[in-house]
């Protein structure tokens, strides 16, 4: 069983930053891959990104390809979400995810991933 703590998340005016980071319990760490869902108020869960067990090879969603980076320390066993240039399409909750594996065939799919924490919101307006 692997617990998922996300923290990080609050409101930031358009073109802001903020860092999210995602604490994992456990300690094969690095035998999971990790994404990033969020979810607006009446919409559905939307990756974000992922990346592998390795941290060698990172995925994104097109909305935030450039502005958002994904990174983890194995050794802290946290993943990191860097959130730079938000717009107000990017309020939602945003969600941790892991999958017991240390590479996932569909990224962006919701079912490849068997842990999730509780979420953090991320408000972006002036």
């Amino acid at each position: 069983q692997v617990q998922l703590v996300e923290s990080g998340g609050g409101l930031v005016q358009p073109g802001g930053s903020l860092r999210l980071s995602c604490a994992a319990s456990g300690r094969t760490f690095s035998s999971y891959a990790m994404g990033w869902f969020r979810q607006a108020p009446g919409k559905e869960r939307d990756f974000v990104t992922a990346i592998t067990g390795s941290g060698g090879y990172a995925y994104y969603a097109a909305s935030v390809k450039g502005r958002f980076t994904i990174s983890r320390d194995n050794a802290k066993n946290t993943v990191y979400l860097q959130m730079n240039n938000l717009k107000p399409e990017d309020t939602a909750v945003y969600y941790c995810a892991a999958a017991r594996r240390p590479v996932v065939v569909r990224a962006g799919a919701t079912d490849e991933y068997d842990y999730w924490g509780q979420g953090t919101q991320v408000t972006v307006s002036s």
